[in-house]
């Protein structure tokens, strides 16, 4: 797997397409899920494989088996589950596939708009021509629970979130969220599933489950929700076909925010996953999500330079939080979180100033102002792409990148005063969060190390690798 600073790959990479597959639940269809009426031979893996990874195995992966199917591989998809053989080579009115996508009321996809006409009839096209896989040999896809990703160098760290009792750390890995114990000293669980990144994470306030927010490039975004005791997938969210970003839960736990590569941003339901709300005014890629104290408003930040509010049981833009003066802010927004105790909103992206806004304006606009915004902070080096308050919000840690090195600073909220860099990052900082307790700082980046530090006096306590590297031995 290779290393790189996860965001810049994230807004480049074209991603060779894989076996991981598409969950039951999907609100957007690109105009490519149109599909054109083919010429050829129907191929599975350019042509089958992305239906299926769009809209059905969110509830048929390895890690959440529906029905006993896996849908992830060709294997998987011709044997079928519980309601017998998935298809019939060459007899498409005898194939199980072909028959739940057809009719007036399919039965699949599951509580989802049923597919396009042209892609039941290109999946039935296929099954009449054969069914042939002709997936190359090197993207197959051999990751699942009981074979979990091997590592030849340590992954890009892209978020970490600690559980709300203090006690377990979660880490973003590749395709799996790794769950250590919270002081680093041993890894409890590999909840391995179907995104490629995993670019955010968050505990319930509760702790029962744990979200995670990612997806393929180019291919699917997904919201994953785990038990967190038993360590199983509850329920998994496709949604739009491209990157998620910077989930968060409302702080009574019931709704669960995050914005999208395709400008927009999303409330979902937690008990069942159902998108209940959709926020289209931003001009570009949603990087982050908070909900106000009552959870009466969402405020999303965007590579556009804006932080919006919006009001979350009409989905109504209230307003610009930050200037809308040409040039007040230098760059695109990548960072946010909400003061723990107050609807006070720390920012941070590419002008590398962490600043602080309330969220509710009390005067008319003047062009030119910058009413809401409460605070400037030191400058850091390059970009912000990671902040947290500690749990009365006293403090804060934000990591930044310049794309060669990396800067972590903890401040003091109200005095604007620099109390720490934390030292030994050499390379970009894209996670950072406080511990419950406001005693540690942990980071990860693109070093593939995670380091806890004492919140107290800035020193290093701990630094770890969170999974197994395998040196990878070259082929005579």
């Amino acid at each position: 797997m290779q290393r790189g600073d996860w965001l810049r790959a994230v807004y480049s990479m074209s991603l060779v397409a894989t076996w991981v597959l598409c969950s039951s639940f999907t609100n957007d269809v690109r105009a490519d899920d149109k599909a054109a009426e083919p010429t050829g031979p129907v191929s599975f893996y350019r042509q089958v494989r992305p239906i299926l990874q769009r809209h059905c195995t969110g509830c048929h992966q390895p890690a959440k088996a529906g029905g006993k199917l896996v849908l992830t591989t060709y294997e998987g998809t011709k044997k079928g589950g519980e309601q017998g053989i998935g298809f019939e080579p060459g007899k498409p009115d005898e194939s199980l596939l072909v028959d739940l996508i057809s009719g007036d009321k399919p039965e699949m996809p599951k509580n989802a708009p049923p597919l396009p006409k042209a892609q039941v009839e290109l999946i039935r096209r296929w099954v009449q021509e054969g069914a042939k896989d002709d997936t190359p040999a090197e993207v197959q896809d051999t990751i699942s629970p009981e074979h979990p990703p091997v590592y030849h160098s340590a992954p890009v760290i892209s978020a970490v979130a600690y559980s709300p009792d203090g006690q377990l750390l979660a880490i973003s890995g590749f395709r799996e969220i790794l769950i250590h114990k919270a002081d680093g000293s041993g890894l409890v669980a590999r909840l391995i599933g179907r995104s490629q990144s995993i670019t955010s994470l968050a505990f319930s306030p509760d702790g029962k489950l744990l979200a995670a927010t990612g997806g393929n490039p180019s291919l699917f975004g997904e919201v994953q929700f785990w038990n967190v005791a038993e360590k199983k997938l509850e329920r998994s969210a496709t949604v739009t076909a491209d990157t998620l970003f910077g989930g968060r839960f409302s702080d009574d736990g019931s709704l669960f925010a995050f914005g999208g590569a395709d400008n927009s941003t999303r409330i979902l339901r937690v008990s069942d996953a159902e998108q209940i709300f959709k926020f289209d005014a931003h001009a570009d890629w949603v990087m982050g999500t908070a909900f106000s104290v009552d959870g009466k408003h969402m405020i999303t930040i965007s590579r556009d330079r804006s932080m919006k509010l919006s009001i979350v049981e009409t989905g109504q833009f209230v307003d610009n939080i930050t200037s809308i003066t040409p040039g007040a802010l230098k760059g695109g927004l990548l960072a946010l979180r909400r003061h723990p105790k107050k609807d006070e909103l720390l920012i941070g992206g590419s002008d590398g100033e962490p600043k602080l806004y309330k969220m509710i304006r009390t005067q008319a606009r003047q062009i030119g102002d910058d009413f809401n915004k409460l605070k400037g902070y030191q400058p850091m080096p390059g970009r912000i792409f990671a902040l947290d308050f500690n749990a009365d919000g006293s403090k804060f840690v934000a990591g930044s990148s310049t794309g060669g090195t990396g800067t972590v600073r903890i401040y003091s909220t109200d005095d604007a005063k620099l109390l720490f860099e934390l030292p030994g990052h050499s390379r970009g900082v894209f996670t950072v969060a406080f511990a419950p307790d406001g005693k540690h700082v942990v980071t990860g980046g693109f070093e593939g190390k995670i380091r806890i530090f004492n919140a107290e006096n800035g020193q290093l306590e701990r630094e770890f690798i969170p999974v197994t590297v395998t040196p990878a031995v070259a082929v005579k």
